[in-house]
């Protein structure tokens, strides 16, 4: 899938664009994915008279955006991870054999190989993002996966025990990700060190650290990736379209190392010297998930980050 010259600019500037990741078939079969879930969900809202009978012609764009405007939390039954706190046996999660498909699809895990090789695990540091107009966000709404996302490195979200994990994110394009709907923007450079991030609304690098003449934006269409360097410098700008714009986050790490959130559950994806040790069924996928959850619920909580705002560059 990658060429050596691919591997060899994803190493010097620290992120490569790739298209056509997915063909149309699994496209599809996400949407689908979605729209089934969608409409389960509407369709509880309207059962309990928060929501209007919807017409014929009401699809899921529809829909999500009239439960977005309503203030109905459509985003953590649609996410592919656990929140940061708060979890109890009833939090919402999406976990399907569409989303299970694009995870381990062949395509990405041939990208990822070439640049982390052959064992590798599908780290449990993973997200949907489907981001509405921003004119039509609140002002306080701050939320990373609803606005755009602040400045920083994916090391820098993960916890300790994972600073010396080889890994990469797959920052996967489901609709056009365009700079007028709030594409990436990037860092470009073989970084070498962890910048400074704070924990405000958001966790990023902290302000006197920002890369602020080093953006590019990086836009890439619908099945296409941008895969990240741990420590390469990235966010999103902000979606001035009239459209939703929707990704996901994948990350994959070398199999036995760390993945930075060990009270989350992680899979071989694929293994060159223990093929049978690859997970190939998405209902245990999902099974590891809700019993991840149910253990989190009766235990004390794990902080996700290690950021605070007590450092001088935070002040």
């Amino acid at each position: 899938m990658l060429k050596q010259s691919d591997i060899d600019l994803f190493q010097k500037q620290g992120y490569l664009v790739v298209e056509n990741l997915l063909d149309d078939v699994a496209l599809e079969n996400i949407r689908s994915e979605y729209s089934a879930l969608m409409d389960e969900l509407y369709d509880g809202w309207l059962q309990e008279g928060k929501v209007p009978e919807a017409g014929a012609d009401m699809g899921f764009w529809d829909k999500l955006d009239h439960c977005y405007k309503g203030g109905f939390d459509w985003y953590q039954p649609f996410d592919i991870s656990l929140p940061h706190d708060g979890i109890t046996d009833e939090t919402p999660m999406h976990f399907g054999p569409a989303v299970f498909a694009m995870a381990t699809h062949r395509n990405i895990l041939d990208c990822v190989e070439a640049l982390i090789g052959p064992e590798i695990s599908s780290n449990p540091i993973q997200h949907v993002r489907i981001k509405p107009p921003q004119r039509a966000v609140a002002a306080s709404e701050s939320r990373a996966h609803v606005v755009a996302t602040d400045w920083h490195q994916d090391q820098g979200v993960t916890l300790q025990e994972a600073d010396d994990t080889t890994f990469v994110t797959v920052w996967l394009a489901i609709t056009d990700a365009t700079v007028e709907n709030g594409c990436l923007q990037v860092a470009s450079g073989a970084y070498e060190k962890m910048l400074p991030h704070c924990s405000r609304s958001q966790v990023g690098i902290a302000e006197k650290f920002l890369p602020k003449d080093n953006a590019t934006p990086a836009p890439v269409k619908a099945g296409g990736a941008i895969i990240f360097h741990p420590l390469t410098p990235h966010g999103s700008l902000a979606n001035k379209s009239d459209s939703y714009r929707w990704s996901f986050d994948l990350r994959y790490h070398v199999t036995g190392q760390p993945s930075g959130r060990s009270h989350f559950p992680e899979f071989v994806a694929r293994s060159r010297t223990d093929p049978g040790s690859e997970l190939k069924d998405w209902r245990l996928w999902k099974q590891m998930w809700e019993d991840t959850r149910h253990h989190l619920a009766h235990s004390t909580h794990i902080p996700q980050h290690r950021w605070g705002n007590d450092a001088p560059y935070c002040a």
